[in-house]
């Protein structure tokens, strides 16, 4: 084989490397920038949507009026024991349009918060989710009703938990303390 064919399959070999490294290159940084994308898209809403305990904490020692407060857990649980000033929507129990309908009838100028069983418990997102697609918007809080009664220590590093007493209030009505009815029907833990 002749020199000149040796350097132009060289030639060739390198600019077609070339040409691969660009593209390797600008399919890596679309594939980073699509990653980064979805990770801001996801802090973007998480920071839209969830309101940290210490967040409604404060807006409660406040005295704030410009949201409200929903418990989504059953009747008989919100009447045992609730945050005090929270309203009961018994999501747990209802079908999507009972729903949209209590959700509806709340203030528009104030910002919803809802709240289920456990920081864990699918609930609260779910039922935020029914409602988004309905236009309505809520937040829902970081904790459930289970971090907020049982484990106030857990998010009030070194606060004595029976200050969390003082956020509890008892409803009015047939009680039961152990959450019965939040794996039945469409919207549950």
């Amino acid at each position: 084989m002749s020199n000149k064919i040796i350097l132009g399959i060289v030639a060739l070999c390198v600019f077609c490397g070339g040409i691969g490294a660009i593209a390797g290159i600008k399919v890596y940084r679309k594939v980073m920038e699509k990653q980064i994308n979805i990770t801001k898209d996801y802090y973007d809403t998480e920071n839209l949507v969830a309101v940290s305990p210490a967040t409604l904490r404060k807006m409660i020692d406040d005295k704030a009026t410009n949201f409200v407060l929903v418990d989504l857990r059953s009747k008989e649980e919100y009447n045992a024991e609730h945050i005090i000033g929270a309203i009961n929507i018994p999501a747990v129990t209802m079908d999507e349009s009972q729903i949209v309908e209590a959700f509806n009838k709340l203030p528009k100028d104030k910002e919803i918060i809802v709240h289920c069983y456990s920081a864990y418990c699918m609930l609260g997102k779910q039922v935020g989710q029914v409602l988004a697609n309905h236009g309505i918007d809520v937040k829902d809080l970081n904790i459930g009703w289970s971090e907020w009664k049982y484990y106030w220590g857990l998010w009030n590093p070194g606060e004595d938990p029976k200050v969390g007493l003082n956020y509890l209030e008892k409803g009015v009505g047939e009680t039961k303390t152990v959450p019965g009815v939040c794996t039945n029907g469409k919207f549950g833990c």
